[in-house]
C-alpha cells in the first residue's frame, strides 16, 4: 500500500471512529439524560380548590362522615395525601401564600400586605405571554386579593392574574360559597383559563363566629361543591381529560382544650398543621401516598404540571428584635435606657418547596 492510500485509509478509520464515538455517546445521553418536565404530561389546566379553615377529626380524621364526596368518590379517582401539612403560618394570608409562592412567610393576615415572593400566576403568565384572563384568583375571601401581586420590586404590578374576591373586591366583605362556586365556574365557561385558584371561606368564617353547625355545615357545602366542581371539569370538552384538581386547606385549627379550641387557630399545634392533600388529574396516580409534603410543595408541583419554571433564590421575611438605647433625658420611657424594636428583614435563601413527585405516573 502507497504511503498515500495509507494515509487515506488511516484518514477514513478516523472519521467512522468518530462517527461512532458519537453514536455511543449519542445513545448513552438518551438513556441518562432525565426526561422533560413536560414529556408525556396530559395536564393543560390546573385548579386549587381550599377549603379554609377546616379541622383534619371533622373531616378525613372521620372521614366519609360529612365530606362523603371526597372521601369515597374523589379519593378513589385520584391521590390523597394524609400527611400533608402545613408546618409554618397557620392563618389564611400566609397560608394562601405559601400555596401560590412556594414559601412559608409571616404576612399580615386582613389583607393588607402582598406576598414577598411573585406567584404562580405571574409566572405562568410572563413566561407563557398569555392575557390576564389565562389565570384567575377566585376567592369567597375579599382579603385574598394580596395573592395576585407582590411586594419585590422587580415584579411588583407586572403579569398579574385576574381576580374574583369578595363580594366585589378587596374591602367589600365575604360572600358565601355557592356565589363563589357559581362565579368560578362562569369564569371557567368563558375565559376557560389554564390556571386558577379558589377559596370557600364558610368553614373558618363560621368556626371564627363559634357557630359549630354552620362550621360543619360549611364542611358538608365544600365537600359537595368540590364534587360538583370536578363533574363540571369532566364535563366540559376544554377540560376534560386535561385538568388538573387540588384540594387542600390553608390550616387546620386548635384541638379541643388548647387556645380556645375548634373557634380559632394560629400556632404550631398539631391541630394547626395538620390538614391533607387530594390531588386529581390525568398525570397523576390513583391511591394514597404517605410522603410527607406541606403547602409550599404545591407551587413547584404546578409549575411542572404548566411547564414553566420558578425562581430557585428566594426572599423570606424574617422578625428581627434590636435592642434600642434611648437618651437619658427621653420624656417617653424615663426610667429605661433602652428598648425593643421588631423589624422585618429580607433573607435570601435557596427555595425548600419541591415537586411532589410521588403523585406522577
Amino acid at each position: 500500500m502507497s504511503a498515500t492510500r495509507a494515509a487515506a485509509f488511516i484518514k477514513k478509520c478516523f472519521r467512522l471512529r468518530k462517527r461512532l464515538l458519537f453514536v455511543v455517546c449519542a445513545m448513552l445521553f438518551a438513556c441518562t439524560a432525565p426526561p422533560s418536565d413536560s414529556d408525556a404530561l396530559k395536564t393543560e389546566h390546573v385548579v386549587i380548590l381550599v377549603i379554609d379553615g377546616t379541622r383534619w377529626s371533622e373531616t378525613w380524621g372521620a372521614a366519609p362522615g360529612i365530606i362523603p364526596n371526597m372521601a369515597t368518590s374523589l379519593k378513589g379517582k385520584g391521590s390523597f395525601l394524609p400527611n400533608f401539612f402545613n408546618d409554618a403560618y397557620t392563618y389564611t394570608n400566609s397560608g394562601h401564600a405559601a400555596i401560590t409562592t412556594g414559601v412559608n412567610q409571616p404576612i399580615d393576615n386582613y389583607g393588607d400586605e402582598l406576598p414577598a415572593n411573585p406567584s404562580i400566576f405571574q409566572y405562568f403568565l410572563k413566561q407563557t405571554g398569555k392575557p390576564a384572563t389565562a389565570a384567575w384568583i377566585v376567592s369567597s375571601k375579599d382579603k385574598l386579593h394580596i395573592l395576585a401581586d407582590t411586594k419585590r420590586p422587580d415584579w411588583q404590578g407586572t403579569f398579574q392574574p385576574s381576580v374574583n374576591a369578595g363580594v366585589s373586591g378587596p374591602g367589600s366583605g365575604y360572600r358565601m360559597d355557592s356565589l363563589t362556586l357559581a362565579v368560578a365556574k362562569n369564569i371557567l365557561s368563558t375565559h376557560k383559563p389554564n390556571l386558577m385558584l379558589i377559596n370557600f371561606m364558610e368553614p373558618d368564617g363560621f368556626a371564627h363566629a363559634g357557630n359549630w353547625e354552620n362550621y360543619l355545615r360549611g364542611i358538608s357545602r365544600g365537600d359537595r361543591y368540590a364534587k360538583e366542581l370536578w363533574d363540571f371539569l369532566n364535563e366540559h370538552e376544554a377540560f376534560k381529560k386535561k385538568t388538573t384538581l387540588f384540594v387542600t386547606t390553608d390550616h387546620g385549627r386548635h384541638l379541643d382544650g388548647i387556645n380556645g379550641g375548634w373557634t380559632e387557630h394560629g400556632d404550631n399545634c398539631a391541630g394547626c398543621q395538620q390538614i391533607y392533600l387530594l390531588a386529581l388529574g390525568p398525570d397523576f396516580k390513583k391511591g394514597e401516598v404517605t410522603a410527607r409534603y406541606t403547602l409550599i410543595d404545591i407551587a413547584p408541583t404546578v409549575a411542572r404540571l404548566l411547564n414553566f419554571e420558578m425562581n430557585s433564590l428566594v426572599v423570606v421575611p424574617r422578625i428581627d428584635t434590636t435592642v434600642v438605647e434611648l437618651a437619658m433625658d427621653s420624656t417617653l420611657v424615663p426610667q429605661q435606657k433602652d428598648s425593643i424594636r421588631l423589624e422585618i428583614k429580607m433573607d435570601t435563601t435557596l427555595m425548600k418547596a419541591k415537586v411532589m413527585e410521588e403523585l406522577f405516573r
